[in-house]
């Protein structure tokens, strides 16, 4: 199997001003065509690290694709490091030449001079088209002692003129490379919720192993527990095929811990559930300053399900909104678990939905021998109200999702119990409707 190395250059991003999404980016496109990436480099603008890379890359990669650095100015120095690294001086191509001096007439202005840099090219290479930019790239193939040769694909780092030129003309050149000997990667992704990525690791039987084919491999983000599974094979349906029983061993241990695949989210689930009800849902936050219903309003732009909801901040608001709902005294402070049950109850009832969904407030964040202070979360339905706690603790960056996330964790749960008529797992009945 061909292996890459994707180099992006800018100060911009050695810098940290930028986030590099066109490595991401590529990374995907090139495992879409069967080449495995083993090297992400990112450059500044300086023409000896620039050389550098590329002579690297070129030792230890079948295929590199560069973006950034072909622009007209002085600090773009892609096309002279290529030339560099291979051993081998510019030329200019006349009939690049002319297609940016006509892009520029057509924009109603005259080619400023610096631009002629743009159609300078190192010897033996082949201009990529850009049929919407300036900035044409750079397609090179190097030889290599003993070895096969490697090839260079120089693109701008615009994305949307990079995407452009990949489709059109990378991706092909790239098939032809393979043959008919050509390989497919392909990836899926299967997201948890609720317990530790060791945790995770512990119910599944060895298949995290270096080694096992297909691969698996763990990430967590933001409480949220992935478990990529990757295979190799001649086609899509082969790679699919070599992943199910893989899949279906997660499945078989991990159960209601698995919410959802590739680009789910749990919001997403939850919506999916309640739209194949036909059922809908409201929310109250008291501290997440509106993050549930803003997940909940963007996974649901049709307000198929999402009616609104109510945002409340301090005790003394929570208090009126209870009291003027029938709910408990308006000196009531801190809001209790019953408080907040009451508030799911009456939420229900004036946004006249299906289901509503209470959350918070958020305790200090302390420590005590007693173990961190909890959150408490209610989902009121149909037939009662159900109450849930989780501990408020972890790292200050994640409280927050992960809270939120549990909100919604909890409200998944009651759904799919109640499509099983199964008890939930985590959750009691509290409150009648």
């Amino acid at each position: 199997m061909m292996q890459a190395e994707i180099i992006a250059f800018g100060d911009e991003l050695t810098s940290g001003q930028r986030l590099d999404t066109n490595s991401q980016w590529l990374s995907q496109q090139l495992a879409e065509c069967g080449i495995r990436v083993l090297f992400h480099t990112t450059a500044g603008d300086d023409l000896v690290a620039g050389c550098d890379v590329f002579r690297h890359a070129i030792q230890r990669a079948d295929v590199i694709v560069s973006t950034g650095g072909l622009g007209p100015t002085a600090d773009d120095l892609t096309r002279e490091c290529i030339a560099a690294a291979c051993g081998v001086d510019l030329t200019r191509d006349e009939s690049v030449l002319e297609h940016i001096r006509a892009l520029f007439a057509c924009r109603g202005r005259a080619m400023p001079e610096r631009n002629v840099v743009q159609a300078m090219f190192p010897r033996g290479s082949r201009p990529i088209p850009n049929p919407h930019g300036t900035a044409p790239g750079i397609d090179i193939q190097v030889s290599r002692s003993g070895r096969n040769p490697a090839r260079i694909f120089a693109l701008p780092g615009v994305p949307a003129e990079m995407h452009d030129m990949w489709m059109a003309t990378v991706r092909n050149a790239l098939a032809g490379l393979s043959g008919d000997n050509r390989c497919m990667i392909r990836h899926r992704a299967i997201h948890c919720y609720g317990t530790g990525e060791s945790a995770i690791e512990a119910m599944l039987p060895d298949l995290i192993r270096r080694g096992r084919v297909p691969a698996v491999g763990i990430t967590a983000s933001q409480a949220t527990i992935t478990l990529r599974i990757t295979a190799e094979g001649p086609s899509p349906e082969a790679c699919c095929a070599a992943m199910q029983p893989t899949a279906d061993t997660i499945y078989q241990c991990l159960g209601d811990y698995i919410f959802g695949e590739d680009g789910d989210t749990l919001q997403d689930v939850v919506i999916r559930l309640l739209v194949q009800r036909g059922q809908t849902l409201a929310t109250v936050e008291c501290d997440s300053g509106g993050t549930l219903a803003q997940w909940l309003s963007a996974g649901d732009p049709d307000r198929r399900v999402h009616r609104g909801g109510w945002v409340l901040r301090d005790p003394v608001s929570i208090a009126s909104v209870l009291k003027n709902a029938g709910g408990a005294s308006e000196t009531q402070s801190p809001l209790t678990e019953t408080g907040l049950q009451t508030l799911a109850a009456n939420c229900r009832t004036i946004f006249r939905t299906d289901y509503a969904l209470a959350l918070g407030p958020f305790p200090p964040q302390i420590e005590s021998a007693s173990g961190p202070p909890p959150v408490y979360i209610a989902a009121a339905g149909p037939a009662a109200v159900y109450g849930h706690s989780t501990p408020y603790a972890g790292h200050p960056d994640i409280l927050l999702p992960r809270t939120v996330k549990e909100a919604l964790n909890f409200l998944r749960l009651r759904l799919q119990a109640e499509e099983s008529n199964e008890p939930a797992v985590r959750s009691s009945p509290i409150l009648p409707p």
